[in-house]
């Protein structure tokens, strides 16, 4: 089994997410078949959708001998360790957990969709992303992810001092 190359992002807004995030990149950092190769800073974003806490966004390389459907669940996974109850789109959350790149492979399954379906118009995702990934090819669009985050507008994304 050859290793692959994934990205992911990682959110919260509930509980101390800052303490989150650097424990689920902890937790990463020792689940068998997984290497973090690198991470973003932490950013602070506006919540999409009904009024919440602000979140608290990053990005994380991994370097993995997991296929996409076991990565994926592996994430599930971890984000039920930190209490993530799901209660639909947009909704707070404890930690957050998507897988948006595999490699180079676009996939398109009902459980898992590679790329990340919403990642290119999303700030707080290729801020992030471009931070560990600049040249990374979003296979769909064809373009590095330094590109991509040129066309969204990047102002509610600030870096957490």
């Amino acid at each position: 089994m050859t290793d692959s190359m994934s990205a992911i992002a990682l959110g919260s807004n509930l509980g101390n997410s800052l303490e989150t995030l650097e424990n689920a990149v902890a937790v990463l950092a020792k689940t068998p078949g997984i290497l973090v190769k690198a991470r973003s800073q932490w950013y602070q974003t506006k919540a999409i959708g009904p009024p919440q806490p602000d979140y608290l966004n990053g990005c994380a390389i991994l370097q993995t001998t997991q296929q996409p459907l076991i990565l994926l669940n592996t994430l599930l996974e971890i984000e039920q360790q930190f209490g993530r109850v799901r209660q639909g789109r947009n909704a707070p959350r404890t930690l957050d957990l998507d897988l948006l790149l595999f490699d180079d492979i676009v996939l398109n399954e009902p459980e898992l969709e590679i790329p990340h379906p919403r990642m290119v118009e999303r700030a707080f995702v290729l801020v992030p992303l471009a931070e560990v990934a600049p040249d990374w090819i979003e296979p769909i669009s064809g373009k590095a992810i330094a590109e991509l985050v040129q066309a969204v507008d990047c102002s509610g994304v600030k870096k957490l001092v």
